[in-house]
C-alpha cells in the first residue's frame, strides 16, 4: 500500500484540478450537459472559446465523472471533426488520467473512500492488485466501464506511476478514437452491432479474467521452445 506523501507541488496542482472541475460542473450542468445534444450545443455556444472550453469541461468529467467519455469523445467528433476533436478527447482524458491517479496516492485510501462506493472500490481494488497491469488493459480497451474510478483505484495500488501512464497511452483511447470517428460521421455501425459487440466484449473481458494467467503462462512456454 502506497504510504502518504506531504504536500508538494504535484499534490497542489491536483487540488487546483479539482477545484476547477468542481466549478466547471456547477456552472455548466444545471445547463443541461447530461447529454450528447447538450454537451455540443454548449461547446458551440461558447465560441470563440470553444476549443478552450471542451478541453476544461472534458477534464473535468474526467476528475469528477459526470459524463462519460464517450459521449464527450462523441460530442468533440461532432463540434470539431476529426482529428481536432480526438486531439481535445485524447489531451483531455490522459490529463485528466494521470491526474486522478496521483490524487488518489496522495491522499490514501481512507479520504478516496468516500468518493467511490464501498463495494466497488473493494473488488476492483482486489481484482487491481492481483491481476494488476492486465485488468488494467483490460478496462481501458473495452469500452463502457467505469474507466475514471479504476484511474482512481490504480493511484491506491503500488502500480509505478510511468507504467500506469503507459497504458493509459497505449490502451484508453482506442474506444474514444471510434466515438469521435462516430461523431465526426466518418465511421458508423449498424443498430444490431452496437448489442452484439457489448456482449461479445463482455464475455471476452470475464474469459480473459479467469483464465488469463493460465493463457499468459502457456504462451511464454511455447515461447521458451521457439
Amino acid at each position: 500500500m502506497p504510504t502518504k506523501e506531504k504536500l508538494n507541488p504535484l499534490l497542489l496542482l491536483s487540488l487546483a484540478g479539482l477545484a476547477l472541475s468542481a466549478l466547471m460542473l456547477r456552472l455548466c450542468l444545471p445547463s443541461g450537459l447530461t447529454s450528447l445534444e447538450g454537451v455540443v450545443a454548449w461547446v458551440r455556444a461558447a465560441a470563440p472559446w470553444s476549443h478552450l472550453s471542451f478541453l476544461l469541461l472534458q477534464l473535468s468529467s474526467v476528475i469528477v465523472a459526470p459524463i462519460p467519455s464517450n459521449v464527450m469523445a462523441t460530442a468533440g467528433g461532432v463540434c470539431f471533426g476529426f482529428p481536432t476533436g480526438f486531439a481535445i478527447t485524447f489531451a483531455a482524458v490522459t490529463g485528466g488520467s494521470l491526474l486522478t491517479f496521483s490524487l488518489a496516492r496522495l491522499l490514501g485510501r481512507d479520504r478516496v473512500q468516500r468518493f467511490v462506493e464501498g463495494k466497488v472500490s473493494d473488488r476492483c481494488l482486489s481484482l487491481l492488485q492481483r491481476k494488476r497491469d492486465s485488468f488494467l488493459v483490460l478496462v481501458f480497451l473495452f469500452p463502457f466501464f467505469p474507466d475514471d474510478i479504476i484511474c482512481i483505484l490504480a493511484g491506491l495500488t503500488d502500480i509505478p506511476f510511468r507504467r500506469f501512464a503507459l497504458i493509459v497511452v497505449l490502451t484508453r483511447h482506442w474506444g474514444l478514437l471510434a466515438a469521435s470517428l462516430m461523431g465526426a460521421q466518418l465511421f458508423t455501425l449498424p443498430a444490431w452491432a452496437l448489442p452484439v459487440l457489448v456482449t461479445a466484449g463482455l464475455a471476452l473481458f470475464a474469459a480473459l479474467l479467469r483464465w488469463g494467467d493460465a493463457l499468459e503462462e502457456l504462451l511464454l512456454r511455447v515461447l521458451a521452445r521457439a
